[in-house]
């Protein structure tokens, strides 16, 4: 009998669920026992995902708490926002250990969820109980814990990008300016005229200007990092490619540093976390290079003129911005190495 953390994936019609099972399929220490879908309980997962033939061939479970009980020992909840509100509890209150990659439990605030979601929050208990899985900055608080509510992609980006320098000082956050880009996978799998072939390809476009839901998350932790109150100018892009974020992040410099000093500054604050990885003076990181991996990678431009800093910071929406750091999250909370089965190298070309 396997001795291995079992598995239930919520969601796993989707991207992310999907991309869990890609992932979760060579963790030494994991093992998938149950997909689950609402949607599309009773039929074959390759009935979706021909390319998991020969791989997984299971038929996709239902939600109930009390199966997924027998089967599980965890679950990864991959669901549109305002379904895990819901589930998560109940899966909790069956005694499984919950990740959650939907954006239900990482605003604590239930009217500052409701104001940017435009969906009923969870319970107050609920939120009190998830503990928000920013690994490189929050790591040693999700070891041991039941519940994870894991970070979005745009703030994964954008705060791996700005912690480290908000952290040591040397920006003035209220001038902080952030341009986001996103590949095309990050709006899901459900067919709607913005994603259509037509639409996106060859062009490029602003979306959600000023009211994207991933802006009170991002304001939360630069917040907590700076002990005050922080507001962002934050604009997305939906670019036409499948996967891939990029996050160029403007504010202006308090100190005279150089970006030799910013790279020292930033290799020692996630110095022990191996998958961000700090560019070398004069190189900026492009997004097909963290193409299909976990890893965020940061680099710098200091315009002496202006006394402003430039970040470039990357990551696959997919991946660190999604699955693979969902994976990461439960290594931490299973008290094992953050980067087992996450060991893989970048796909390039």
């Amino acid at each position: 009998m396997s001795n291995k953390l079992k598995i239930a994936i919520v969601g796993s019609t989707g991207y992310g669920g999907v991309e869990l099972m890609r992932l979760l399929q060579s963790h030494p220490n994991a093992e998938i026992t149950s997909v689950i879908s609402s949607s599309s309980a009773g039929s074959l997962v390759t009935d979706g995902y021909p390319h998991l033939q020969g791989i997984r061939e299971e038929v996709l479970d239902d939600v109930d708490p009390q199966l997924i009980k027998q089967k599980a020992d965890l679950v990864f909840l991959a669901t549109p926002a305002g379904v895990a509100s819901k589930l998560a509890p109940q899966y909790l209150a069956a005694g499984l250990k919950v990740i959650d990659l939907s954006g239900d439990f990482r605003i604590k605030d239930r009217a500052v969820y409701e104001q940017w979601y435009k969906k009923p929050a969870a319970e107050q208990g609920d939120l009190d109980q998830a503990v928000f899985g920013l690994a490189e900055v929050y790591g040693e608080q999700v070891v041991d814990q039941p519940f994870i509510s894991n970070p979005g992609c745009f703030p994964t980006a954008t705060l791996l990008g700005i912690v480290p320098a908000l952290h040591g000082g040397i920006i003035d956050h209220s001038t902080l300016v952030i341009d986001a880009k996103t590949g095309q996978s990050g709006a899901g799998r459900g067919a709607s005229l913005g994603t259509h072939y037509s639409e996106i390809n060859e062009n490029f476009k602003a979306y959600k200007v000023n009211q994207h839901q991933h802006i009170p998350e991002i304001e939360m932790v630069l917040s907590q990092v700076a002990a005050e109150q922080v507001t962002v100018s934050f604009t997305t892009h939906l670019v036409p490619m499948t996967r891939g974020i990029m996050a160029t992040i403007y504010a202006k410099l308090t100190s005279d540093v150089t970006e030799a000093e910013l790279v020292r500054l930033y290799e020692q604050y996630y110095e022990g976390r191996s998958f961000v990885r700090i560019r070398p003076v004069g190189q900026l990181p492009a997004t097909k290079e963290v193409w299909g991996s976990n890893y965020c990678d940061i680099g710098f431009s200091i315009d002496k003129r202006t006394n402003r800093v430039t970040i470039i910071s990357v990551i696959d929406n997919l991946v660190k911005g999604a699955a693979g750091q969902a994976i990461q999250n439960m290594n931490l909370m299973m008290g094992w190495d953050e980067t087992l089965g996450l060991q893989f190298v970048p796909v390039y070309p």
